[in-house]
Parts: C-alpha cells; structure tokens; sequence
C-alpha cells in the first residue's frame, strides 16, 4: 500500500532555489518544513539511469541517506515517439552548449532527425515528470505525470520556455486543445493545470494526510508509454489543483 508522509521535515533534492520555493509553498497548508539538498550543501549526484523515475530515486536516495530524512526528489523531459523516446533523460543535454543551454538549438536537432527519417505526421510526443519520494528505511514511492500531445514546425509561441514551442498539448484547460496551441502559446496558468508536472504533484499530494475540510488528492489514472496514440488520454487529472498549478511553475531546464 502507499504510504502517507507524516514526517514533519524532509529534504527536497534540488539545488534549485526557485523549485525549492514552489514545493515549500505547495506543501505548507501541511506543516510540513522543507529543506532543500543546497541549503545543506549536499553533493550533486551523477544522474546515471536510463529512466525518468531512476534519475528522480537516486537523487531522492541520496538525500534520504545523507539527512536520516524523507527525501523528495523529481526528473522530467519530453520523450519523441518516433525516436523511440529520445530525448528523454537526456532533454537537458540536447540543449547543451560551451556557453549555456540552447532549446532553439535542442528543437531544430529533435526536428532534423524527424526529417532525415521522414517520419509521418501527426509525430506523438509527451512531457513527463516523476517524483521519487524515499524514506530513511528505503521505502520508495514514485509518481508519474505525463502530458500528451505532437509536435509542430516551425515552433510558435514566446510565452513557454524549452521545448514548449513545438508541443501542442492534447488538452488544453477547458478540454481538448482544438485550437492546436502550442505550451508556449498558453499562458502559464492554463499550462500548469495540464502539465505533466501538475499531473504528477497531484499524484504527490495524495500521500499526504486529508487536510479538514478540505477533499482527498486526486487519484492516478493509467498511463501511456512514449508510443502512444491518437487514443492516449492526456494523462492529466484535477485533484488537489491549487497546489499543483503553484508548484507546476518550476523550471528544471527540461523545457518542462
């Protein structure tokens, strides 16, 4: 069964201040107090796995082991279907230059392969998120978020941040994006109640304890792979939306 975190204190792994922020306001209705890995000066650790939610448990782990606290850590990025998922842990990389991070440079790259490929149209994409929330004892709980939808060219939109101008969600906040809007022709409170983030803060918020008063968190619903098809729901579901439209504002240079 899960299980819910009654610990009065974690530590989030993140040197992110910004991020630290978000999840110390989404998580105070709560009392819980937030610490993040940096204010500790915690080591950075190597993000070795192959996976969304291997990346976000080993930092978590890391955390864990280092405080004798729960730890809460994330991983995210958008995944290419017919790239057989690629980017993915690596949709940070693909942006890296000698002198910063180029997401102009990291969508023309995804687009040129798509091209040298010919691969048809409509090309699956999907943002995902995952927390990895570890306890001292090592028990792990880990939370998915997707969002669903294709890719475009040439990008549109100056209100998102990296990938954002070439995904056009499936959903949009009133229901199915029919207007075919980019995340970056979405402003960031209509992005972040369907982001793949706000989906995976919801799935979060339903370990922790029922405020009074106040309704459960939302529940999981299934989840597509990086293949899937026009018939895959958006994977973005409405409880707790408050909180996770605040803490969805987080930017982890995914584009995310």
């Amino acid at each position: 069964m899960p299980r819910i975190l009654s610990a009065p204190k974690i530590v989030v792994a993140t040197h992110n201040d910004g991020k630290a922020v978000e999840i110390r306001a989404l998580l105070a209705p709560w009392g819980i107090e937030l610490v993040s890995a940096g204010e500790l000066g915690l080591a950075v650790p190597d993000e070795t796995e192959d996976s969304f939610e291997g990346n976000a448990a080993l930092k978590a782990r890391a955390a864990a082991a280092a405080t004798g606290l729960p730890a809460l850590a994330d991983d995210s990025g958008i995944e290419v279907a017919w790239l057989a998922g690629a980017p993915g842990v690596h949709t940070a990389d693909w942006a890296e230059t000698p002198t910063g991070r180029d997401f102009t440079m990291a969508m023309q790259k995804v687009q040129d392969l798509l091209e040298k490929m010919r691969a048809p149209e409509p090309r699956y994409a999907r943002f995902v998120c995952c927390f990895a929330l570890v306890w001292p004892d090592g028990h792990e709980e880990i939370m998915r978020g997707a969002a669903d939808g294709t890719l475009t060219w040439p990008p549109r939109g100056d209100m998102g941040h990296g990938y954002d101008p070439m995904f056009v969600p499936d959903a949009a906040a009133d229901g199915a994006n029919t207007a075919r809007r980019t995340f970056a022709e979405m402003d960031s409170d209509e992005k972040n109640i369907i982001s793949h983030r706000a989906d995976a803060f919801a799935k979060l918020i339903a370990l922790l304890p029922p405020l009074p008063g106040a309704e459960a968190g939302a529940g999981a619903g299934p989840d597509a792979g990086p293949d899937a098809g026009p018939d895959a729901g958006p994977g973005v579901k409405s409880g707790a939306k408050s909180g996770a439209k605040s803490a969805a504002k987080s930017d982890d240079g995914s584009g995310a």
